[in-house]
């Protein structure tokens, strides 16, 4: 149906007769001149019929064509310097394939703005805005960025199961759903099941899974169905071989972000890649946060208060946007994370311009140790004997973490998480 797409009309292919597709994105009426201007996901391109010059038939055609109609254009490819890309096309002919509907649900030019909840109710409409487009295009570059990334380190992709029979983490936050005569659950995450994928010697795997969590919060960070980079690796020393991988994976994220020039171009941003993560602990950060009066309960996590503060402490200080909070306090990780002492874990979480993108650890791998953890947590080990077994019969030193997608674009463009999901879903929404 198109030879080509907008943005590959160059100037020096005038005089080529080609077929271009998509949407009416505006008609002008000129009296002599008659101008419409088609979109498609690669930008514009100006049609422009001239009474004497062009068909009566393609006149009437644009005469008759509603906006955000699909149509497809044959003509000749003309230089026009006042024309996007600084071409235009002369039509031999138009067909409109679909006619929309007036009035529209939404402006999908953008004179007139739109709240959140109509956009987001029209979704289909809004992501025609090139700069809505934008977004999901940079999403689609960092996700590749970051199979290309663990592809190349050797990691083997896997899809765990989304319907689970108990909790991944030990937690609450659970939607239960009805699977035939059982009560089941949607997954909080692939935990479980990336761990028992490290005692059948595909040692390091990673998938891009869906969590689903029922909480309920009204942020601008948070959903309850979330997307991630998901990755375990086993054979290894400690956590700092994880965080060397996630390290590496979120680099090669920011920069595929920084490298999207055209759509980074359309939203007015700029991205810059930091050079590496530091590292503080979790106590130094503690430190640092009652230091500047933001007082954390010994052996609790950092709130979202307290992130942010210490984002901006480490900005300010230490000029970091990236960094590792390492050796969290045994009570504020799950149960099987692995300990480093008494007090302390084998873990951490990853921060990016103040906000919590990823968290990881060292994991148990002793069945006995992973045992009494999990007794220590008031779990019951029999609603997890088949992830037990795993444990019982040769498990390998092992990590890994879990990656926000969708937090991770949220930080790079700095905007709220809505606006990077294409269909979001949180307490309120659950349409389109």
């Amino acid at each position: 149906m198109r030879t080509h797409y907008s943005g590959q009309v160059k100037p020096e292919d005038e005089g080529k007769t080609i077929e271009v597709a998509g949407w009416a994105h505006e008609i002008r009426d000129m009296g002599k001149l008659k101008f419409l201007i088609l979109r498609d996901r690669e930008g514009f391109i100006q049609i422009t019929a001239k009474v004497g010059v062009t068909a009566e038939e393609v006149l009437s055609k644009i005469n008759s064509i509603s906006r955000e109609s699909v149509v497809r254009v044959k003509g000749l490819i003309k230089k026009g310097p006042k024309a996007p890309n600084g071409v235009e096309i002369n039509p031999l002919e138009i067909e409109v394939i679909s006619l929309a509907q007036s009035p529209l649900p939404m402006d999908p030019s953008g004179k007139v703005e739109s709240d959140i909840d109509t956009r987001l109710n029209s979704r289909f409409m809004d992501v025609r805005k090139p700069e809505v487009a934008a977004i999901f295009k940079i999403r689609s570059n960092i996700v590749r960025a970051a199979r290309s990334y663990l592809d190349a380190k050797g990691f083997i992709e896997i899809h765990s199961p989304k319907i689970i029979a108990s909790a991944s983490e030990g937690g609450t936050n659970l939607f239960p759903i009805s699977y035939f005569d059982r009560e089941a659950y949607l997954a909080q995450s692939p935990q479980l099941y990336k761990q028992m994928m490290m005692a059948t010697g595909l040692d390091r795997v990673y998938e891009t899974p869906f969590y689903f969590r029922a909480e309920e919060h009204d942020t601008r960070r948070h959903l309850n169905e979330i997307t991630a980079v998901d990755v375990e690796l086993a054979f290894i020393k400690d956590e700092e071989e994880v965080m060397q991988v996630l390290e590496g994976v979120v680099l090669e994220m920011i920069k595929a972000a920084a490298e999207s020039k055209k759509e980074l171009g359309i939203l007015k941003k700029e991205v810059s890649v930091p050079d590496k993560a530091l590292r503080v602990m979790y106590d130094e950060a503690v430190e640092i946060l009652a230091a500047n009066g933001k007082k954390i309960p010994k052996g609790e996590d950092i709130d979202t208060e307290g992130e942010k503060l210490l984002g901006e402490i480490m900005k300010k200080e230490r000029n970091s946007e990236l960094y590792f909070i390492k050796d969290y306090p045994l009570k504020a990780r799950p149960f099987y994370t692995m300990p480093k002492n008494m007090d302390h874990t084998c873990s951490f979480d990853l921060e990016y311009k103040g906000v919590e993108v990823s968290s990881g650890s060292q994991r148990i791998h002793d069945y006995t140790l992973l045992m009494e953890r999990m007794k220590a947590m008031k779990l019951n080990p029999d609603n997890f004997s088949f992830y037990l077994d795993a444990f019982k019969y040769g498990m390998p030193p092992h990590g890994g973490f879990g990656l926000g997608i969708d937090r991770m674009m949220m930080q790079i463009l700095e905007v709220p998480i809505r606006e990077v999901v294409l269909f979001p879903r949180d307490r309120h929404r659950l349409t389109p």
